[in-house]
């Protein structure tokens, strides 16, 4: 069986949602259920937290995460790729691990399920770098447009067709994806062979349910929340109990 390691990212200094790493949701700061749901999985050695405060790190150990060392503020800007933090992370690891899996904290509903069925279809898509979750996309790139001063045109060329997409049903239309940040995994090798973290053979991880729900903004947190409260989606089961100290949220 291959090693395998969990990473899970967490700058500080989010934008659109505020120290969105350590706020509470259902009880417990967020970055709780990416740990938790990579330790319940059962298919990683390590699972380390890659961070560049020192108050992430803190909640990210409380929950069982390992936090080596602090991410180098270079590669924690809001414009910093995550090739550069991954890259520096396995480089710095004494250890080497054939597999990484990137386990964010913006999917709370993510549960261990997900990431033990994505470990496996890895290993059975042998022709695949890595896998990455998508999702059917709700606005689909046929009917979207560029504009160009008076006028537009569409963002797709469809002049081949007898029925131009953005004027049919979208049940019509050819299936389209779009990644959303349940979870990536990928061989090592890819990182140091290719420069990406992806590799040059992608293979689609279809995410079901909330499984891709991404919280990136005020409008998706209040969502979550909703969720939460109203028992549709789940949360990864969590312990120990929340801290005595409590970062600001």
């Amino acid at each position: 069986m291959p090693s395998a390691i969990a990473l899970i990212p967490a700058r500080s200094g989010s934008e659109r949602v505020p120290q969105k790493n350590v706020r509470r949701l259902g009880g417990h700061p967020l970055i709780a259920y990416p740990i938790a749901a990579a330790q319940q999985a059962g298919i990683f050695e390590r699972v380390i937290c890659s961070t560049d405060s020192e108050e992430i790190a803190e909640v990210a150990r409380w929950y069982g995460a390992e936090v080596p060392f602090l991410r180098p503020q270079e590669f924690a800007t809001a414009t910093s790729p995550d090739i550069e933090w991954i890259t520096y992370t396995l480089s710095e690891l004494p250890q080497r691990y054939d597999l990484f899996g990137l386990v964010r904290a913006t999917n709370p509903f993510r549960g261990p399920d997900v990431l033990l069925r994505g470990f496996r279809q890895l290993l059975a898509t042998p022709e695949a770098d890595s896998i990455r979750a998508v999702e059917l996309v709700k606005q689909h790139p046929g009917k979207m447009w560029i504009v160009e001063g008076q006028t537009m045109r569409p963002l797709l060329d469809q002049a081949h067709l007898e029925v131009a997409w953005h004027a049919g049903q979208y049940q019509a239309l050819p299936k389209v994806y779009v990644q959303n940040s349940a979870l990536e995994i990928a061989w090592s090798r890819v990182v140091f062979a290719t420069g990406t973290r992806e590799g040059r053979t992608v293979a689609p991880f279809f995410t079901r349910g909330y499984e891709g729900f991404n919280v990136d903004d005020e409008e998706d947190w209040d969502r979550a929340e909703q969720l939460v409260e109203s028992g549709k989606a789940m949360l990864p089961r969590v312990s120990p109990p929340w801290p005595p100290y409590s970062p600001s949220t």
